[in-house]
């Protein structure tokens, strides 16, 4: 005859299923308990952030922030750095040689007030003779150029004023006699022709600055 096997105790051959009663801490048999569903207990995604909606005035302000500090900079590059000033440069070593060349007599200006700059200052050969030019900012702040040659009138005075410069008369200035001419756009120029060379000054400044400096190189 078998001894009887305790009541609480399973069987080591029974099956188990997904559904494990619980015991209760006093002995009872408790009710089967489900396992939580992994499918279900995910985390849900976070919402997202809400975007952040700016209005034209915002906007503007933003500009206008970043356009301070540069206006400041700029303001200050042009009023007290020069920045849209011309360079000035020391025109004697284009005079000094063009005389050395002696393709033509030389006038170099003397005796232009305060406030006249060079600018450029060049000696060149051509394919019929040699140009000197020299480019000048005057007391105006406008632009003027000294050029003298010995190319022929015709070939010279075509390449300097272009086609469209024509005769306008003539005027007297200190002992010589210079020939008004039109010249580009808005530009008019004195001529003073003389055996060997030919001397013009052009640009856009007023007439007496441009009689100041036909004056200065006769």
């Amino acid at each position: 005859m078998e001894p009887a096997q305790p009541a609480d105790r399973v069987p080591a051959d029974q099956p188990s299923t997904g559904d494990q009663p619980t015991v209760d801490r006093e002995g009872g048999r408790g009710v089967p308990q489900r396992q939580p569903d992994p499918a279900r207990t995910a985390a849900k995604p976070a919402p997202a952030a809400a975007r952040s909606e700016r209005s034209p005035k915002d906007m503007a302000i933003s500009l206008l922030v970043l356009l301070i500090p540069i206006a400041l900079l700029l303001a200050f590059y042009r009023g007290f750095l020069g920045g849209d000033e011309p360079t000035a440069v020391d025109p004697a070593p284009a005079f000094d040689q063009a005389r050395s060349a002696g393709a033509f007599p030389v006038s170099e200006p003397a005796g232009l007030g305060d406030g006249w700059r060079s600018i450029r200052a060049n000696y060149r050969t051509a394919e019929d003779g040699a140009i000197l030019r020299v480019g000048y900012v005057t007391p105006e702040g406008r632009g003027l150029q000294l050029v003298q040659s010995n190319v022929p009138p015709e070939r010279l005075l075509p390449a300097e004023l272009t086609d469209e410069g024509q005769p306008q008369g003539q005027t007297d200035l200190g002992a010589s006699t210079w020939q008004r001419y039109t010249a580009r756009g808005n530009e008019q120029a004195l001529v003073l022709l003389q055996p060997g060379r030919t001397v013009i000054v052009v640009g856009d400044a007023r007439d007496n600055e441009l009689r100041e400096m036909a004056t200065a190189v006769d």
